[in-house]
């Protein structure tokens, strides 16, 4: 993969046995998590779930009126993904968190070394992405285009995907429905400088939400417990 710090130069990493989210997270799994829908109404929490901190509820429409029900999660920060991560790791007592860069690169092009995974026409994105060319500025019902050779969904357009960079800065992948053909190649990147939270109201400002990141969102990868038994072992 390219490297971000001599974009002339490319690096070789070493990509694990990994479960990546078949779509893009949507709202019905972020509202479990951030308005606590996962427990009987009255219950009072007892598990580890409870202790990982939550965001503040949005204090603008957080889905920008695109949608919830089976909408990708928009506007959350990389603070918001990664405790998201945490939430599901204890509720489910499985490994999950955010992609690394090159793991999420590697999903991504799925075998394909051609300019975009779906091809090297601009064209092949039509049946792939939701992007500027198609989607009407505004994100679509996850899985509506088709998946990947590795059947992952929106990899590329729809929300962009926060994944941890080869510099370890935070970076946004994947394009959006608001990016051009350009940025639905693999190895584009957008690093969030501040400019996505320019305008937050907030003093201090949000840590969880982002006022002009109504096109960023994220999936989790899931680690394989190195301990279990192969099914019917």
């Amino acid at each position: 993969m390219t490297d971000p710090a001599d974009p002339t130069k490319t690096v070789t990493k070493e990509i694990g046995s990994l479960y990546f989210s078949t779509v893009e997270i949507s709202w019905d799994h972020y509202n479990a998590f951030l308005f606590g829908l996962d427990k009987p109404e009255g219950a009072v929490g007892t598990t580890a779930a409870d202790a990982v901190t939550k965001p503040t509820k949005p204090y603008v429409s957080a889905d920008r009126g695109f949608g919830t029900t089976g909408y990708p999660v928009i506007s959350t920060s990389y603070r918001g993904a990664e405790n998201f991560a945490a939430w599901l790791a204890a509720k489910t007592g499985k490994k999950y968190r955010l992609p690394t860069e090159a793991e999420w690169e590697y999903a991504c092009r799925a075998g394909a070394n051609t300019k975009y995974p779906s091809g090297d026409d601009a064209a092949s994105l039509d049946a792939v992405a939701w992007f500027a060319d198609n989607a009407e500025a505004k994100t679509h019902l996850l899985g509506s285009k088709e998946a990947n050779a590795w059947g992952l969904y929106d990899m590329m357009g729809n929300a962009g995907e926060w994944a941890k960079g080869l510099d370890n800065k935070w970076v946004i992948k994947g394009g959006s429905f608001v990016a051009d053909a350009n940025a639905m190649r693999p190895e584009a990147r957008l690093v969030n400088t501040g400019a996505l939270n320019a305008s937050d109201p907030n003093i201090p400002k949000s840590k969880w939400w982002l006022t002009e990141g109504g096109f960023v969102g994220f999936r989790v990868v899931c680690e394989p417990d190195a301990n279990a038994k192969p099914a019917g072992k």
